[in-house]
């Protein structure tokens, strides 16, 4: 099955690489306090969504965790993505790994729901092999999609298979709070 749109998922520091790349649509996930990139400014005509929480997957003291809203926010900006003529969705977060990724996932599920998860996962892989989709974002959109559990499924496969290639993914999300991506990798 191939993708709805074009998708392009980068982070901050590759913004202006892509200023010519035609994208019809932007979702930008900063950091609460991060200001907003001024790369936009080269780029042509383009809706855009600003979110704004941490890269964390669950309530923290002085952290935005993803919350609901932000889920129903997104999914509102690319419903009917797949009916516009050329879309190209670029979305992005700080380093283009987590929110990012957990975001394209789920917008590629809203726009084509036949699409088994484990596909969207792969077809994502490809675009951007280092991904590690935030579990927190998936595990909303999964319920908000009426997915039954089926995209954090597909997401385990992908943690595991994420480790499996780079074991220092392990120590990297334990030490970043996130062991509960690496347990589900091994459940």
């Amino acid at each position: 099955m191939t993708l709805p749109f074009k998708i392009t998922i980068c982070g901050l520091a590759e913004l202006r690489q892509h200023r010519d790349a035609r994208v019809s649509h932007v979702l930008s996930i900063l950091d609460p306090e991060f200001p907003a990139p001024t790369a936009f400014a080269d780029y042509g005509a383009h809706k855009r969504l600003e979110l704004r929480f941490d890269d964390i997957i669950h309530e923290q003291e002085m952290l935005r965790a993803p919350q609901p809203a932000h889920v129903e926010a997104l999914l509102k900006f690319g419903a009917g993505l797949e009916r516009v003529t050329e879309a190209h969705l670029l979305v992005h977060c700080h380093m283009g790994i987590s929110r990012s990724t957990a975001s394209t996932a789920l917008l590629v599920a809203q726009a084509a729901p036949a699409m088994p998860p484990d596909e969207i996962f792969a077809a994502l892989h490809k675009i951007r092999p280092q991904i590690w989709p935030n579990l927190r974002i998936i595990e909303m959109g999964d319920e908000k999609l009426g997915r039954n559990g089926t995209m954090v499924a597909a997401l385990r496969q992908l943690y595991r298979r994420q480790i499996e290639a780079d074991p220092n993914w392990v120590s990297e999300m334990r030490a970043g709070g996130r062991g509960r991506e690496i347990n589900l990798a091994y459940s």
